[in-house]
């Protein structure tokens, strides 16, 4: 038996339960891993309330880091005592110990800690697809990103910044817009302040955005419309503030002639080719410096209900780990 976080329902916080759950041996192809650091993230909201539904009872969680501790038949390249970390997997990271997929697991390089690795998985190969694939960005674009001190969005900053792209950034506090600008943003803008449209206008002498990156959901939709640029694209990846409602091409069209995608990191790592090449890529910018990895929060696997609430009242910013 080992300790993790279970729902039996979905809910609020006060629905996550600490207890005791048996671990299997791995089968083919699996091997079990001794998580050392566990990446919190909004989809964990998503899985816990139910906008994402999965099988119950269900420990959540997707991505995190640790040591190989038994590895099932069938496996090639992974050892007894090897540093991984993975994401994007079945939810099942809340927890001391668990079984997966050789297929999903990365060795971590020297260099990069256990809680740099569960903490930038997820965030860092979305950021990855996201400039690299999404929209391929080009040194001197001008593009927007919501909720830029965020988890994704520290990184993006950093790496929008170290191939020379200009990047507009969103926050709700003068204290979240000073962290944007150290992580690489050109320019901040604090909604809570600010008109986001007439701004972003005024930074790109009316033309508006190539591109605009949408974790926020339903309060930004209308803004992120009306910063494009035509032919633009907006990429909503996320709901951090509620699913945005029904849309009707039309509302696309007209001189806009906007396109809209709704990318996902399992679409964009589908194949092992795509997801070594993600985060080689990711890989290489950390240990190259050009990206720093920092572990803004912690909190212990039991207190992960508390890291909910802070993280959906947006107290916590860049990267949070649970320790088991």
């Amino acid at each position: 038996m080992v300790k993790a976080v279970q729902i039996k329902q979905a809910g609020g916080p006060e629905v996550m339960e600490y207890t005791d759950v048996e671990v299997g041996k791995p089968g083919a192809g699996e091997v079990r891993i001794r998580h050392t650091a566990i990446g919190l993230n909004f989809i964990d909201i998503y899985t816990r309330s139910g906008l994402y539904p999965v099988p119950m009872p269900n420990c959540i969680g997707r991505e995190g880091a640790g040591v190989v501790v038994e590895v099932g038949p069938k496996v090639k390249g992974f050892k007894k005592g090897d540093r991984v970390a993975y994401c994007g997997s079945a939810p099942g990271a809340y927890a001391e110990e668990r079984v997966l997929p050789a297929a999903i697991l990365l060795k971590v390089p020297n260099g990069v800690s256990d809680k740099q690795a569960a903490a930038m998985m997820l965030k860092g190969m979305t950021t990855e697809y996201l400039i690299r694939r999404t929209h391929k960005c080009k040194k001197g674009d001008i593009v927007l990103f919501h909720a830029a001190a965020g988890g994704v969005g520290l990184l993006f900053g950093q790496w929008a910044k170290a191939i020379g792209v200009k990047a507009i950034g969103t926050v709700s506090s003068p204290e979240k817009a000073a962290i944007a600008k150290k992580h690489g943003y050109a320019w901040v803008i604090d909604y809570s302040k600010e008109d986001v449209v007439a701004k972003v206008k005024e930074i790109t002498k009316g033309k508006g955005v190539p591109v605009v990156y949408d974790g926020v959901g339903k309060d930004t939709w209308d803004i992120s419309l009306k910063c494009l640029a035509p032919l633009g694209t907006l990429a909503s990846f996320g709901n951090a503030s509620g699913p945005v409602p029904p849309v009707a091409p039309a509302v696309l069209g007209g001189n806009l002639s906007a396109f809209l995608t709704r990318p996902s990191l399992g679409a964009y790592t589908s194949t092992r080719k795509d997801l070594e090449g993600s985060a080689k890529a990711l890989f290489k910018m950390v240990k190259g410096g050009k990206i720093k990895i920092t572990i803004d929060q912690t909190y212990a696997l039991k207190d992960a209900a508390q890291a909910h609430r802070d993280l959906e009242s947006r107290k916590t910013t860049g990267q949070t780990v649970l320790i088991p």
